[in-house]
């Protein structure tokens, strides 16, 4: 079965750092795009960053650009998303997925569970 697992959330303080794993099992991560999302009590759930299956070409949304990398281990199916400089407005419950990066968000088809992630002194 296909099973993403996010971890490493926690509760941090404005400017400081977490790193997000997103652990990926029953398929072969070379072929696909995975998405970091998060989603605020009610607010839509958004796309944060993407790294492609292809050429590892990424993307940010805006409001995290040069604070947030997403990296992947292909050898230990493995994303991760390092977030530096973290604002409360990052807070939120973080999601990894099997992700096309450019398709819509409503195309995705695997979900972890989900992390949780609190930015606040």
């Amino acid at each position: 079965q296909v099973q993403l697992v996010e971890s490493g959330g926690g509760l941090v303080q404005p400017g400081g750092s977490l790193r997000l794993s997103c652990a990926a099992s029953g398929f072969t991560l070379d072929y696909y795009g995975i998405g970091w999302f998060r989603q605020a009590p009610g607010k839509e759930r958004e796309r944060v960053s993407c790294i492609s299956s292809r050429d590892g070409s990424t993307y940010y949304l805006d409001s995290v650009k040069g604070r947030f990398t997403i990296s992947r281990d292909n050898a230990k199916k493995v994303v991760y998303l390092q977030m530096n400089s973290l604002k409360s407005e990052d807070t939120g419950v973080y999601y990894c997925a099997t992700d096309g990066c450019g398709a819509p968000m409503t195309s995705v088809r695997y979900w972890g569970q989900g992390t949780q992630v609190t930015v606040s002194s």
